[in-house]
């Protein structure tokens, strides 16, 4: 099996070189990955204290940051280095101030691996929750470096646990302590004889948290407002879009502000999008006096969403109606906010508990859509019964962060 990993690893990188000729976003991957090494060597010392942080992308590191920025307060004499696996973490992520270097991790060879690791000689290692590579874990345990992996949330259906899948399962055992955000995820590891598991729940929980300490005023969207029902549509796609613009579009009721904010922060999508919508619709980029007389505001810009929600009166958070995968729905969430999400949420453990509870609602079609619409924009009282529910449920599950750390002793 391994020989077959690493024949696929390879191929793999041939193939994506390939393709990185005609795709933006992977040729970025693959010229940062050809500079990790040079990185590395220019900014670690043999003598130096390293702590690395690994994320898979821009969500991971979101989940991951309450623990990164809380290690790199407790260890301020410590090199904080922080990886990404896709361009869409690093270009997003690249000056974050939670590290002293940021950089792609190379891709998982052997040789890649010994060669990073000879580098970086870490004190302590943390990935956060799926990003398993078995040739840097088989390292990482032969020379007995610390290891943890966050937030992880396990499945029955992965390679970890199938017949074929023993060279993945071993790599599991590199971490030195694997902390799940749920029993199921426990009793699976427990399932393959791994035993050092802790059920501390998701940072995520902390990470959104936290963002009610902090100023969320935009003084652009509080204008756009202007104190009138505001409805955010966050994290959208392609196929949230067609749900999004038929309900604008045959909305009896005025004086409604629509917020959306894309995940893809495309010009060219940006702009078709908004010649779809009839009426008054300006972007972020417009000047004040454009925003204010607009009913319709499209987000052009990348950072703002998780201050956004804190002017939301309902919140729809794509990613749900379509193959791609539900977005943060704790976003809105912590700031009291009800939530409609699309059908497919059931590989989300938070989407599940709270369409459970009553604070998030799925619909999947217009219908359904515009009938919940009209249900929430004309009942205050469904509107804080709902967003009650959601902001409570995010205050009882918050507590990931203490765990972690309390843990980890360097």
């Amino acid at each position: 099996m391994k020989l077959f990993y690493n024949l696929g690893i390879y191929l793999a990188s041939l193939l994506v070189k390939l393709l990185a000729l005609f795709n933006d976003k992977l040729k970025k991957g693959v010229t940062g990955r050809a500079d990790t090494f040079q990185i590395l060597d220019s900014n670690i010392n043999r003598d130096d204290k390293t702590i690395w942080f690994h994320c898979a992308s821009l969500g991971e590191y979101e989940q991951g940051l309450p623990v990164f920025k809380a290690i790199r307060k407790q260890y301020r004499n410590h090199n904080i280095l922080l990886t990404f696996f896709s361009p869409s973490g690093y270009e997003i992520r690249k000056n974050a101030n939670v590290a002293d270097i940021v950089a792609y991790l190379p891709l998982d060879t052997p040789n890649n691996a010994k060669r990073f690791l000879d580098l970086v000689h870490p004190e302590l290692i943390v990935f956060v929750k799926y990003d398993v590579w078995p040739n840097y874990l088989e390292v990482i345990k032969k020379r007995k470096y610390r290891a943890i992996l966050i937030s992880a949330l396990l499945r029955k259906d992965h390679i970890y646990f199938k017949w074929y899948g023993k060279f993945m399962r071993q790599a599991l055992f590199g971490f030195e302590h694997i902390f799940v955000q749920d029993q199921g995820s426990k009793a699976l590891l427990e399932s393959i004889n791994y035993h050092s598991v802790t059920v501390s729940g998701d940072t995520r929980f902390d990470r959104v948290s936290a963002q009610l300490s902090l100023d969320n005023t935009i003084p652009e969207i509080k204008s756009f407002k202007d104190d009138k029902l505001c409805i955010v549509f966050g994290s959208t796609w392609p196929e949230d879009d067609h749900l999004i613009i038929n309900y604008i579009h045959t909305s009896s009721v005025e004086d409604i502000k629509y917020i959306i904010a894309p995940h893809s922060i495309n010009n060219i999508y940006i702009n078709e999008l908004k010649h779809k919508i009839e009426g008054e619709v300006c972007l972020f980029s417009d000047s004040l006096s454009v925003m204010k007389g607009a009913s319709v505001l499209i987000i052009n810009n990348i950072g703002l969403l998780s201050k956004i929600y804190s002017y939301a009166d309902i919140a729809y958070v794509g990613g749900a109606m379509g193959k791609t995968g539900l977005h943060n729905i704790l976003e809105p969430a912590v700031f009291g906010v009800p939530i409609i999400i699309g059908p497919r949420y059931h590989n989300f453990p938070e989407a599940i508990a709270l369409v459970q509870r009553g604070g998030v609602v799925s619909i999947h079609d217009n219908e359904s859509f515009e009938q919940l619409m009209t249900h929430l924009i004309s009942s205050m009282e469904a509107r804080q019964e709902k967003g009650h529910i959601n902001k409570s449920f995010v205050e009882e599950n918050k507590g990931a962060l203490i765990q972690i750390l309390d843990y980890i002793r360097i």
